[in-house]
Parts: structure tokens; sequence; C-alpha cells
């Protein structure tokens, strides 16, 4: 007994137990769900629960939002797997197409070399050197934080298992005629080379102006007099009016039913384009008249579509002007061509005049470079049919959203769907499964396939696909609801025939304590390893934890880690003065009822415990991780040790030594999804005899008691 008090009476220091603890961890297997003893709760093994870990790419590292995202998955796979379930945490990364070869790309430059001097077999050599270098960074840093993943099972999505299932998820779709190839607008990004879709762009405000243009009316439709003989119009980008097929306004537009059916002659290029009326036009904006360019405008390549217009192509894909641009701009930068239409249209007597104006442009999310909207010939999957089975799902409760709100943007986004491009033109990746095919498909395409591909799916006899299909929790961000979690359910249901998760839960985006998103550019990110360095893993947790409350965005205080060190200690300095009070009496089990009967202050203590373990198991089943960890703080430190620990001081009788230590032995396990190390270090010196068999062969794993596998 004295060796363990000793261990007490020096300051709780993380640093010295949580490396030690998680190999303690490791070593049992009990994160591998075949390796689990068997539970107190007969027959409970026999129940899985599953979480995928959203895969991080392999160019990165743990941020504030990866660390909260796991502690949340770590909270539901500890507390399930303390309640006897067959636990599976499937832990992998995402190869991330553009997102690598960019990073890649910007270490060859550093050489003076491109991706085309290498060649692409040579290039794709350079990638798999990236990714076993720094790909597993970010899972490394897990475990730092305490995620408790079965890391045997650890995936990737270029894993030869993988591959296959992306190529029979295509074949599938292939020969359900549902992939085909055409020529349509895409976002394309010069920078990168590629396709984008609309859910890979970031859209910023930039300062820019807007352009009041007049464009004449032909000679012959002008010979009234009196009549105006122009329609002014109004863009944000006047070098793409070279490429424009009409004037278009709306037709519940009084000022301009005089116009419709009528020509007017392109500016510069001295086109005859006609006017045209159609609903898509804003009769509010600007003039309410407005240049139609189909080749570089979605809205616009509906109208064109629509009105049969036909389609001039301006802007190449390295983002230069084409021929068809004229030659006053031929070969230039759009911004080069951009200073030259205006400065021709003052030369004309065109333009009216120019205005300051804000506007958000389209930025490709990895590279950042301006996206530009462009014709072009790429591999499309028909949407239709899959999202019906998508909005199915959570029409008919299947899967629910956690906060609900998020629900709208999932089935706004299904509803309104288009084909979906899965081409892209870079080098990394999943080759398109075609003969003479040289595009590899998006990421998101593979990631679709994510809950059931890392179960090895599309075999069929898969022991893991069997057991641990579909999985139960999905915990991601907000801004991949459409891009990953749709696609997934989709997925799930047109391969397997079950959604891949009932739930879904958005955490909380953390941003700067002044609101604003975080970033290490601007110096605002706060990095979680530097955290867990200063204050220990289950500081971190706690803060992290505490700040999540109703999945409202999260204003990140550090101060808050703080309290949850200054938690640590206090948990510590309780455990000893258990200790001390009990000696190695230590009751895990004690005749409550018998115990409430004899001391009012008792029963007041085991009550109001019993209701705390009550409020933090419904807390935890809402997904209400803040309110149920709020909820054992309080507990614990102004119930239990302002209050009974007191009591305790002035009352020597057996019964209160029997009721502090079952109430210890309570709160660790009520704690220790919350803040793992420290409450597996106290376990680990609580006097407790480890549970076995008599007779049965001694081994390791069983002979060490682990708060791990404790009873909740």
């Amino acid at each position: 007994m004295l060796k363990r008090l000793d261990k007490f009476d020096k300051p709780y220091n993380p640093k010295e137990v949580e490396d030690k603890i998680y190999r303690l961890w490791e070593k049992s297997g009990y994160f591998n769900p075949d390796k689990l003893p068997e539970s107190k709760v007969k027959g409970q093994r026999s129940k899985a629960f599953t979480i995928v870990l959203p895969p991080p790419n392999v160019t990165g590292s743990l941020h504030l939002g990866h660390a909260l995202n796991a502690v949340i998955q770590d909270i539901l796979i500890r507390k399930k797997r303390m309640e006897g379930y067959k636990t599976l945490w499937i832990p992998g990364t995402d190869h991330a197409g553009i997102a690598t070869q960019n990073v890649v790309e910007k270490q060859l430059k550093k050489e003076g070399l491109s991706r085309h001097d290498l060649g692409r077999e040579k290039f794709l050599e350079k990638v798999w050197e990236w990714k076993e270098k720094y790909g597993n960074i970010i899972l490394d840093q897990l475990k730092k934080i305490g995620a408790s993943c079965d890391w045997s099972r650890t995936a990737f999505t270029m894993d030869e298992n993988y591959s296959q299932a992306v190529q029979e998820a295509f074949k599938r779709y292939y020969d359900k005629g549902w992939i085909y190839q055409g020529e349509k607008i895409v976002n394309w990004c010069p920078r990168c080379g590629t396709s984008l879709s609309d859910l890979e762009l970031e859209y910023e405000e930039e300062k820019g102006k807007l352009w009041y243009i007049r464009y004449l009316l032909t000679e012959t439709q002008n010979s009234k007099p009196k009549t105006q003989n122009y329609i002014m119009v109004v863009t944000t980008r006047p070098e793409t009016m070279l490429g424009d097929s009409a004037i278009a306004v709306n037709p519940k537009d009084e000022r301009y039913k005089d116009f419709v059916g009528k020509t007017v002659i392109l500016p510069i290029q001295s086109r005859e384009i006609p006017i045209i009326s159609d609903v898509a036009v804003d009769k509010d904006f600007g003039t309410g008249a407005v240049k139609v360019t189909p080749a570089h405008d979605f809205t616009d390549a509906e109208i064109g579509e629509r009105h049969k217009l036909p389609i001039h192509k301006v802007i190449d894909e390295r983002g230069k002007m084409t021929k068809e641009a004229g030659e006053i701009c031929e070969g230039l930068k759009v911004s080069e061509c951009r200073k030259k239409v205006v400065e021709k249209l003052k030369e004309l007597d065109l333009l009216e005049k120019e205005e300051d104006y804000v506007h958000s442009v389209a930025k490709c999310y990895r590279c950042g470079g301006t996206v530009e909207p462009l014709p072009s010939f790429q591999w499309f999957l028909k949407m239709g049919e899959l999202a019906k089975l998508a909005i199915k799902a959570v029409e008919s409760g299947e899967v629910k959203f956690h906060p609900e709100r998020w629900q709208k943007v999932y089935l706004d986004w299904l509803k309104n769907v288009k084909d979906w491009c899965i081409s892209r033109q870079i080098w990394w990746g999943h080759k398109i499964p075609l003969e003479g095919v040289d595009d590899v498909l998006d990421t998101w395409f593979s990631s679709a396939l994510w809950p059931f591909a890392t179960l090895k799916w599309p075999d069929k006899n898969s022991k893991d696909l069997k057991e641990f299909y579909p999985t139960q929790v999905l915990s991601t961000a907000r801004d991949i609801i459409n891009l990953w979690v749709a696609r997934m359910v989709f997925s799930g249901m047109e391969f397997i025939g079950e959604v891949p998760f009932s739930d879904v839960i958005i955490h909380a985006t953390i941003l700067t304590k002044e609101g604003k998103r975080m970033s290490k550019s601007l110096g605002t990110g706060v990095d979680p390893m530097s955290l867990i360095e200063k204050y220990g893993a289950d500081a971190t947790r706690f803060g992290l934890i505490w700040q999540s409350m109703g999945g409202q965005d999260i204003h990140w205080a550090e101060e808050h880690v703080m309290a949850g060190k200054k938690f640590a200690n206090k948990l510590w300095n309780i455990a000893r003065y258990v200790l001390t009070k009990t000696g190695d009496n230590f009751s895990t089990e004690i005749d409550k009822e018998l115990l409430k009967k004899d001391d009012k202050r008792i029963e007041a203590l085991l009550t109001r415990l019993e209701g705390v373990k009550k409020q933090i198991e419904e807390d935890i089943e809402k997904y209400e991780f803040g309110q149920a960890l709020h909820e054992i703080y309080g507990f614990v430190w102004h119930d239990f040790a302002d209050t009974w620990i007191e009591y305790s001081k002035k009352d020597e009788s057996e019964n209160w030594g029997k009721v502090l230590s079952y109430t210890l032995l309570e709160i660790l396990k009520l704690l220790h999804p919350f803040m793992p190390f420290i409450t597996e270090e106290i376990y680990q010196n609580l006097p407790i005899k480890p549970r076995r068999k008599v007779g049965a062969p001694t081994r390791a794993s069983e002979d060490k008691k682990l708060l791990l596998i404790e009873q909740w």
C-alpha cells in the first residue's frame, strides 16, 4: 500500500504516464475486437459496434478538427467496449489525389523539375515514396491523443484490396449504363490541370468591378426615331464577352419587352447575337440585362441549352485566351485580356461606367487558384437513381443526423443533384479501368466505398464484412456532408443493400476566439500536438469536449485545456485521499441499500451518483458529449470532493471507506472515455485483484487488470 501512496505523493505528470499507458493498451491487444475477453454481461460480445475513421489525407497532420472528431469517436468506442460490445474502430488514410499530387509537385519544383520531366511512372514512384514517409504521421498523432483504433486493420484507399473494390464499383455502374463520357461545362483548375466538382471549390471574396457595357442594336432594327439604339449589360468578367452568344432578360421585365427578338452587335468581335428572354435572369441585378456566355458560366450554359445557342470557347485549359477570342487577346492570360477588353471598350465609347464591387470567386480547394468554368470531355456518373436511394435512407429514418438541422443540407443537395463528374486529369489515384483512358477517378469515388471496402468488400466471404457491416456511427465535419456522407449512403445501399451507418454526427467547427476560421498561414491555427506536449492528452481531450455543446461552433479558448489539467490534478489528489482512507480494503462492490439505511449522507451520495450515471448515459446516447463532461465534472469536483470527502474526514467509520472506494471506481469508469490515460493510471494503482478463472492458465493480458475493459 505504501508504494502506491508514494506514487501519488508527486503531482500528476502526463509525460511520465501517457506513452506508458498506451503501450499497455496496445500490448493487451484489446483494440482488436477478435482479442477482447469475454464480457461480464453474458453474450454481449456477440454484438458488434463499428466505427470507421474518416480517412485523413496522407499529406496532412492532426489539426484541432481532426482531434475533436477523434476524441468523439474514441469516447463512443471506449464506452461500448466497456459495455461489453465487440468494438471495432477502423483507422486509415486517403490517397487524396489532387492534394497529394500537388504537394509532391511542389517538392519537385524546388529541385527545378516537373512531373512531366519525370514521366508518369517515375512521378508515381515519387508519390509512393512521399506516402511511405509522411502518410502515417497523422495516425501516429492519433495514438498520442489516445485513439483506441484497431491498428492491425489500418486501411489505405489504394491498398490492393481497396483497388479491387474501386474497380468492382466502376464495373457495376458501367454495366448498368450509368457511367458515360460527354462534353459538358465543368469546373476547371488551370493550375492543377484538372476538372473539379462543385463541392471541391472554396469561395473567396475579392474586390472587383462592375462594368456597364453598351451593346448596339443592329441598324436594320433601329430605324424608328426616338428608339434607344443599345441595351446596357452589366458584368464582372468583360473578357468572357468575346464568347457571348446572346443577351438575356427576364420575360417579366417590362423594360425590355420591345427588345426581345432583336439582335445586337457583339462589341469587339462584331458578331450579331440575339436578345432572348429567360427566367434564370435576375431582373434586379445591375440593369436586368445579362450577357450569355455558354462556354464559361454554368447558368449561361443552361440558358444556352434551352435556346440552342452556339458555344464559343475563348479560355483554354491553361487559363489562356483561345484563337476564338480574336487577335486582341489570343494567347493572353485571363487577367491580361480583361485589361485589353476594357481599354478597347473605352476606345469604342461602349463602356458606360465601372463601379467597385465585392464578389465571391471560386477557388481550387487544394491549390487556391481561380477556377474557370470550361466545356470539357469528361466521364460522368448518372445520379438520378443513386440520389433516390440516399434521399430515401434519410427520409425513412434509416440514417439520422445529429444535430438534425444538417439533414436539410444533405437533402437539398441530393434533390437538386447533377450527374457527377468522376474523372480527373491527374496521375495519382485510381486509374479509370477502361482501355486507352489515362484519367483517374475523383478521390471521392473511392472514399465513398470506405465503410465496406475497409471490411474487404467485394470479397463475398469476408468475415469482417459479415460481422461488422453496417457500422453504427459516423462522425464527420459539415463541409463534407455531400462530398462524402451522401456518397457513402448511396454506395452502401447500391452495393450492399444496407445503409453504411445509422447515425451521422456532425461535429462542431473550431474557430478562433474571435469567431474566425483557423488558418496556419495567418498564424491562427492551433497544433493539438503542442497542447498535448504542454498539458497532456487528457487535458487536451477535456478542453475539446468541454467546449462542444449542442453542435454549435467552438470559439477556441486554451484556458479550457488548462482547466482540464487542473481537473486531472484534482482527480489525482482525490485518488490519493481515498487510498489513504481505505488502505488495502478497497471495495469494488458494496451493499448500497444497507449503506443508505445506515447514513443519510451516504444515501445522498449514492443517490446522486446513480443520477449522474443515468444522466451521462443519456447524454452520450444523444451524442451530447460536452454536456456529459460538464455533468461528471460537477459531480467529481463540487459534489464528491467538496462535499462528501469533507464529510468523510470527520467520520472514521468503515462504511465511508467502502463508499469512497466504490464511488472512486465508478468515477474512473464514467470518466475513462473522456480522459483515458489518468483514469487508467489510477486504476492500475488500486488494490484490486486481477479477475481470472480459478485453475485457468495465466496470460499476461488476463493477469493485468485494465480499466479499458472494466464493466461500464
